[in-house]
C-alpha cells in the first residue's frame, strides 16, 4: 500500500511537470517568432540637420488650399552654415590636465575650437538676390552678410573684419553688375563691394541718420535708401553716389500722416517702370511714388484683419506687378494689387515651414522665387510664386484634361467631372493657406 502510494506520487509529480514544460514552449515560441522580426531602423538625422529636415512632403505646403490652382508654393529654408557634427566629437583620450595646467588657462582636451564653429543667422533683416540667383541675407546678429546658393547649397560670409567693418547691418541690395550695397544703422552710411566683394565706396555718412531698407533702379541706375531716422527715402545716382532728392518731408518726430510723407518708414521696392514702393511702418500703409519722385497713392490701415497692416516692414513687386508686403507684427505676407485689394497672404506665428517668427525682410527674383527673411531665430525661407501666366496655363489644362474625360464617357452615362476644379487665383478671393496637416505631421 505504502509503495503505491509513493508510485501514485511520482506519477503525479511527472505529470506535473510535463505541463510546465509544455507552457515554457508555447510561451517561448511566439517570443522566438518576434525577435525573427525587422527591429525597425534609427533614427539616423544627424544633429546638424534636425534644424532644416523637413519630416512631411514639403510640395504640400501650398497657397491656395487644392483643389484650386496654387499660386505660392513653399520651396526650402536656410539657417546658416552647414554644421559638421565631427566638429563636436570629443578626440582621443588624454592625459587628464593638472590643476596647474588648467590655471595656467591650458586648453583642455574636451574643449571645442570655437574658431572653427560654423556660423548660424540670429537676427536677419534685409534679403536681396544676384544675378545668378543667390541670395544675400543682412544679419545683425552675426554682423555679416550671409551668401546662400541654392542649387549648391553653399554659403558664403561677407563678415565684419573681413571684406568691410560693419556696425550694425541692416539692408542689403544688389545690382545687375553683382555690386552689393549694405546700409549700416550703427555708423550711419552704405557701404558699396564689387562683385569681387572689395569695398569701393562709403555712402551717405554726412546726410543718413538710420539707413535701413534698399532698392536699386537698374533701368535708371538710381540707388534708393530709406533714412528711417530722417522719415525719408533718399535718392542717389547708384555710379556717382551722388544725392539726387529725397521724397518724402525730412523730420525726427515721426507724427507725419499726409499722404507722401512718412513716419518711420522701413523698406522701398522698385517695379519695372521704376515706380517706387515705400513700407510707411508707423503709419501702417504702403505709399507709391512715380520714378520722379512724386505721389500716386496710398493703400492700407492699422487693424488686425488680413487686409490691415500692424506693422508693414518688407516690401517687393513681383513680375505680374503684384505688390507683396510682410506683417512683421502678423507673421504674415500679404499680396496686393496696384488699388490696394488683398489678393492672397500666407502665414501666421509659428516655427513650421510656411509660418514664422518676427518675420522682416522679402525679396523676389526673376525666376518668381520669393524669400523671406525671420528675426526671432534668424532663418530665410524660400517660396516659388507661381505667376498669372502659369496659373492660367494650369486651368487651361485642367479644363481640357475634363473636357476629353467628358467625351470619353460612355453613352448615357454621366461624367465624372465636366469642368476644371474652380480656380482660386491671386486675383480671387484671398486665402488663409493654413498648413493645419504639417502641424501634426512634424516634429520640429
Amino acid at each position: 500500500m505504502l509503495e503505491y502510494k509513493r508510485n501514485s506520487c511520482n506519477s503525479n509529480g511527472l505529470a506535473a511537470w510535463a505541463v510546465l514544460l509544455a507552457l515554457a514552449v508555447s510561451l517561448a515560441i511566439p517570443a522566438m517568432a518576434a525577435s525573427k522580426k525587422k527591429v525597425a531602423p534609427a533614427d539616423t538625422t544627424k544633429l546638424s540637420d534636425q534644424r532644416t529636415k523637413a519630416y512631411f512632403d514639403i510640395s504640400k505646403i501650398i497657397w491656395p488650399n487644392p483643389p484650386a490652382i496654387a499660386r505660392v508654393k513653399f520651396m526650402d529654408l536656410f539657417t546658416g552654415e552647414k554644421v559638421d557634427p565631427n566638429l563636436f566629437a570629443k578626440e582621443k583620450a588624454k592625459p587628464k590636465a593638472k590643476w596647474m595646467d588648467r590655471l595656467a588657462g591650458a586648453q583642455s582636451a574636451e574643449q571645442i575650437d570655437t574658431s572653427k564653429l560654423p556660423f548660424q543667422l540670429i537676427r536677419t533683416y534685409g534679403l536681396a538676390v544676384d544675378s545668378k540667383g543667390k541670395i544675400y541675407a543682412a544679419d545683425q546678429g552675426v554682423g555679416a552678410i550671409f551668401v546662400f546658393d541654392m542649387e549648391t547649397k553653399s554659403v558664403e560670409l561677407i563678415g565684419n573684419g573681413r571684406q568691410a567693418n560693419f556696425g550694425l547691418v541692416m539692408g542689403v541690395a544688389v545690382d545687375d553688375n553683382d555690386s552689393v550695397f549694405i546700409s549700416d544703422s550703427k555708423m550711419h552710411r552704405v557701404l558699396v563691394l564689387n562683385a569681387k566683394r572689395e569695398q569701393i565706396a562709403s555712402i551717405g555718412m554726412d546726410i543718413l541718420a538710420n539707413p535701413g531698407g534698399l532698392a536699386i533702379d537698374t533701368e535708371n541706375r538710381l540707388l534708393y535708401i530709406v533714412d528711417t531716422g530722417n522719415d525719408v527715402v533718399d535718392v542717389f545716382d547708384a555710379d556717382s553716389f551722388k544725392l539726387l532728392r529725397k521724397i518724402g518731408k525730412p523730420s525726427r518726430k515721426h507724427d507725419q500722416t499726409e499722404p507722401g510723407n512718412f513716419s518711420l518708414p522701413t523698406n522701398v521696392a522698385v517695379d519695372r517702370e521704376g515706380n517706387v514702393y515705400v513700407t510707411d511702418t508707423f503709419n501702417d500703409r504702403v505709399q507709391i511714388f512715380d520714378a520722379d519722385g512724386g505721389f500716386i497713392s496710398t493703400f492700407g490701415k492699422n487693424g488686425d484683419g488680413p487686409a490691415d497692416f500692424e506693422r508693414p516692414k518688407g516690401i517687393a513687386v513681383d513680375g505680374d506687378g503684384h505688390i507683396w508686403v510682410v506683417d512683421s507684427a502678423q507673421d504674415r505676407v500679404k499680396v496686393f494689387n496696384r488699388e490696394g485689394r488683398l489678393l492672397i497672404y500666407f502665414g501666421q506665428h509659428g516655427e513650421l515651414p510656411g509660418r514664422f517668427m518676427g518675420a522682416y525682410g522679402i525679396a523676389i527674383d526673376k525666376r518668381n522665387r520669393v524669400f523671406v527673411s525671420e528675426t526671432f531665430p534668424g532663418r530665410v525661407q524660400a517660396f516659388r510664386y507661381v505667376s498669372d501666366a502659369e496659373a492660367e496655363a494650369e486651368k487651361a489644362r485642367r479644363e481640357g484634361a475634363a473636357q476629353k474625360s467628358a467625351d470619353a464617357a460612355a453613352p448615357g452615362q454621366k461624367p465624372a467631372s465636366v469642368s476644371a476644379p474652380e480656380q482660386k487665383s491671386v486675383t480671387q478671393q484671398p486665402q488663409t493657406g493654413d498648413v493645419k496637416a504639417a502641424k501634426d505631421s512634424v516634429a520640429h
